[in-house]
């Protein structure tokens, strides 16, 4: 009985088309992500009321268009809370009663350089301290006018910081590259934002070349190791395992005329001996449009699974409040 295994692989193009910015304004502003933060050391908070507070500067910077998953880790937002006044109130059943401050900040949590902060008064009440200062949290609007200001400064401050630290970025991005850290690389490239425009359009430049290197260099790794095992055993099972291999090779990479010869040389033996067909099919052309989608999207990925796999940040906020 005929057996197929078929291999698609879809052809990313060139990133250099990223070159050409497709956004608007508004897209641009939504490039700029605020990680949020809210320190352990906060006085007088249980983890509930934390975790609320943080999961409210998510909705914040969500609703305003700065959340998102952040390439660059070193922007954030976050904020202490601070209890001014606070009374059980006689009634049945007695009920806490909060008079609190949330003050928010946004800024460089690397350097530690504050960038912007604003002061939200909140009142809370509940059937004791935790619910009351829940209460307090979920009462604080995450879209308000009123914070416009405060959150323009930050946006402004942002921009600056990559447009004045543009030459250490590139320079970053080109050290990761000679070291083989591609990843890191195409990260530290794609957390420029693209209403920084002239620091954008040259790590664009630099992207796509960097990208070449890291599928060249991944595809010489795959063609090694499937070589690898088709030569340990050729028959049905390492075929299978010849195609999880090669099916991970970019079209677009230096070795893959040479994968697709050992994808023949493999089909040519399945036939020979037990007349199964093995497959490998090659999708050769995607319109322009599909192209720059897919590469943006492979960019982002890189980036995003770099960024998730690396430490947790030891963010410097001191003198903040």
């Amino acid at each position: 009985m005929k057996k197929s295994i078929i291999l698609i692989v879809i052809l990313f193009g060139c990133l250099t088309t990223f070159a050409q910015n497709p956004y608007g304004k508004a897209d641009d502003e939504g490039r700029l992500i605020l990680n949020t933060y809210v320190p352990d050391q906060i006085e007088g908070i249980s983890s509930i009321a934390r975790n609320a507070l943080e999961n409210k500067l998510s909705q914040i910077a969500t609703q305003n268009g700065l959340g998102g998953g952040a390439y660059n880790p070193r922007f954030i937002i976050t904020a202490n809370l601070v209890v001014l006044d606070k009374n059980i109130v006689s009634t049945v059943p007695p009920m806490h009663s909060y008079v609190m401050e949330v003050n928010l900040y946004i800024g460089d949590g690397i350097d530690g350089i504050l960038f912007s902060s604003y002061t939200i008064p909140v009142k809370g009440v509940g059937n004791n301290d935790t619910k009351a200062l829940l209460n307090g949290i979920n009462n604080i609007r995450s879209k308000s006018p009123e914070y416009q200001r405060f959150l323009e400064e930050g946006k402004r401050k942002i921009i600056e910081y990559y447009n004045a630290n543009c030459d250490l970025i590139l320079t970053q991005a080109q050290g990761l590259e000679s070291m083989h850290q591609y990843d890191a690389a195409i990260s530290t490239l794609y957390s420029v934002p693209t209403v920084c425009r002239d620091c954008y359009q040259k790590c664009i430049s630099l992207l796509g070349p960097i990208y070449k290197k890291k599928i060249d260099m991944e595809c010489e790794m795959r063609l090694t190791d499937a070589t690898n095992v088709w030569n340990a055993g050729q028959d049905y099972d390492h075929a299978i395992a010849v195609a999880r291999i090669l099916s991970g090779i970019d079209p677009a990479a230096a070795c893959y005329s040479r994968a697709s010869t050992l994808a023949g040389r493999v089909n040519k033996r399945m036939v020979e001996i037990d007349r199964r067909e093995w497959n490998f099919l090659m999708k050769q052309q995607q319109d322009a449009v599909d192209i720059e989608k897919l590469a943006i999207r492979a960019a982002r990925d890189i980036g995003v699974a770099f960024g998730n796999n690396q430490p947790r940040v030891i963010y410097n906020i001191r003198g903040w409040w």
